[in-house]
């Protein structure tokens, strides 16, 4: 398909208009310039519509993010867009930015130890041997998703700090929960518990993912590292 540079849209062949060829083909087949082109309508006595768009374009360097930060005064800069044009523009880029939005998942918030606990209950409720769990967060410490680490005996788990922090740069966690399960129901830390703990917090603050708490998890209860002062 060729665009002429000058010319009026509707001189082309019909399946090259912007409107038509969303008629014919769908909205899948137009390019964002042609899409920019049937907001704004028409161009000016030398450029179609599509060639103003794609000045526009050529602007932010295509980035719609960045076209979307223009503002009306930024808009009708350009040649062939004055302020009714520039509104239908940022009109139908807000309606993207709320349908995006919209499309968001709601994600739990982590508000408290007692929140991490509750997150993790599915996960290791009822299990006859230890697990190793890490619950991964966003900068709003809302849930990202919970990662089984390890599994071990009775009486022990290994947690390897490099899969650790492989597994939180990989889903670009800001910050994590530790959790383990104590299948015998003793609630108090032990020391490769607490040097665990150290090490793996040691870690987070080079790495900028800190480690905001440890819990030991019981069907029943929890102890938290950080409610206790001692993370």
């Amino acid at each position: 398909m060729a665009y002429h540079s000058s010319g009026t849209i509707q001189s082309w062949a019909e399946e090259d208009r912007p409107r038509e060829k969303l008629m014919l083909k769908g909205k899948a087949a137009l390019s964002e310039a042609e899409l920019i082109a049937i907001l704004i309508n028409s161009g000016t006595v030398d450029l179609t519509a599509v060639d103003v768009a794609k000045i526009i374009l050529k602007s932010v360097d295509n980035n719609l993010n960045d076209l979307a930060r223009l503002s009306i005064k930024d808009l009708s800069k350009f040649r062939g867009i004055g302020e009714a044009k520039a509104i239908s523009v940022i009109a139908a880029l807000e309606l993207g930015r709320r349908r995006k939005e919209q499309d968001r998942p709601i994600r739990a918030k982590v508000t408290c130890s007692r929140d991490a606990y509750n997150e993790m209950i599915p996960h290791l409720s009822d299990k006859p041997h230890e697990e190793f769990w890490i619950l991964l967060m966003n900068r709003a410490n809302e849930i990202l998703r919970p990662v089984h680490i390890s599994t071990g005996g009775v009486s022990g788990t290994v947690a390897d700090p490099k899969l650790i922090f492989k597994q939180a740069i990989e889903h670009l966690a800001s910050s994590m929960i530790l959790f383990h399960n104590h299948p015998s129901g003793n609630l108090t830390p032990s020391q490769a518990d607490k040097d665990l703990t150290k090490k793996l917090k040691d870690s987070g603050r080079l790495l900028d993912i800190p480690v905001l708490d440890h819990l030991i998890f019981t069907d029943k209860a929890y102890y938290s590292f950080a409610d206790e002062g001692i993370l």
